[in-house]
């Protein structure tokens, strides 16, 4: 968390074109591209991988890496080599599903416990799901499907899902709205689930190790709520990060046309999706005329046109000394990552985007101090950020 540079200290409002689009809005919160960061290089560690989606690091030098279309590898940074590991369950891969994120359990060094989020089903009838096995060597054993939506969806759209452990050994897991219309679930809009304490869609939940609505929960013994929400309103988050110091849990979600947003997501909150949001329709009308009401909560960042974000790191350590306690975002569309550099109190002092040339989908800071980026592609790259000046 460093002093703003003039450039950083004002948000850009400059709309670049890209395929997410739409009228940029006038606001304080709301960003176009940000300026362009090239003081960085981007060392591929490791090349071959067909559409990897999640990464977690194992000790002594390893990490397991996801790819969407159901393989999981154990990759060796050093040597720079990948073996799969055996063992998981099919997936439903299709558009936006697939075999998804990954997280080692906080007691992994005694208990080898790995959890995955994936889709299963159909095209016509699917969900997102938390599996659960123990790794030994290179294959996981006793793998058990923990959790699963509870409601069915159809189609390839929105099953989030990013995975994000507290201190107290509780495990956030974000699920998707379930996609855009036409997709329809009990005659309305599937991405009105998204309001409902009701549904699990559009929510980030809070589970414990074995898949349980975890104690406390802000909406468990109430009539017809979903024991497991923590907090609701959300679109499709692919990006959590944690400040270790301060507590706070950061997520970037994704817009439709226009309006990706980073938010600080906390108990029993109200994130406005699709109520609240600065959104338009893919095909031009606005969803909302609201971009802010009271009783539900404002992003810190929108940004317009999208970056289609996926993957969120919160920067520790002192590999990047003036980069320390702020947020790096991965994105699909702006095939970049972007610096959203904050205070101590979690204020947006402002922006900066890191080139990156290919899709990202995920941004993680390594044991080691590094961050790492996935991109996603089918020959993805495992590449490792390194400033030259």
């Amino acid at each position: 968390m460093t002093a703003p540079t003039p450039a950083l200290a004002l948000v850009a409002t400059l709309v670049v074109a890209t395929a997410c689009t739409a009228q940029q809005p006038t606001s304080n919160l709301v960003s176009g591209s940000p300026a362009e960061f090239k003081g960085f290089r981007a060392v591929t560690v490791l090349d071959g991988l067909d559409r990897p989606w999640g990464i977690a690091w194992l000790p002594g030098g390893r990490a397991l890496v996801t790819e969407k279309g159901g393989r999981l590898w154990s990759v060796d940074l050093t040597a720079k080599q990948k073996t799969e590991v055996t063992g998981l369950p099919g997936v439903f891969s299709r558009g936006q599903g697939g075999l998804m994120d990954v997280a080692l359990h906080p007691d992994f060094a005694t208990n080898s416990l790995v959890y995955f989020t994936l889709s299963e089903g159909t095209g016509e009838a699917n969900r997102t799901a938390l599996v659960r096995g123990k790794l030994e060597g290179r294959r996981l054993s006793n793998v058990q499907t923990l959790f699963r939506v509870s409601q069915q969806k159809s189609g390839g759209q929105h099953f989030g899902s990013r995975l994000l452990w507290l201190p107290d050994k509780t495990l956030l897991m974000s699920i998707g709205d379930g996609g855009n219309p036409p997709t329809s679930l009990n005659g309305e809009n599937i991405r009105n689930q998204a309001q409902s304490t009701a549904s699990h869609l559009g929510k980030v939940l809070r589970l414990t190790a074995d898949g349980k609505p975890a104690p406390g929960n802000p909406f468990a013994g109430r009539n017809g709520a979903a024991a497991e929400v923590w907090s609701l309103g959300h679109r499709n988050i692919q990006g959590m990060a944690r400040d270790p110091q301060s507590g706070r849990v950061y997520v970037n979600e994704h817009g439709a046309k226009g309006g990706d947003e980073v938010n600080v997501v906390e108990k029993g909150k109200n994130y406005g999706w699709p109520l609240v949001t600065w959104s338009t329709e893919y095909w031009g009308p606005k969803i909302s005329d609201l971009t802010t009401k009271s009783g539900m909560v404002d992003p810190i960042v929108v940004w317009t046109p999208c970056p289609a974000p996926s993957g969120l790191a919160f920067v520790t350590g002192d590999r990047y000394p003036a980069w320390r306690g702020d947020l790096l975002s991965g994105g699909l569309a702006g095939n970049d990552v972007r610096r959203v550099d904050l205070d101590a109190n979690g204020k947006v002092l402002g922006q900066q985007r890191l080139v990156i040339g290919d899709r990202v989908r995920d941004v993680r800071q390594g044991p080691d101090g590094w961050v790492y980026v996935l991109t996603d592609e089918q020959n993805g790259r495992l590449l490792r950020i390194e400033l030259t000046r």
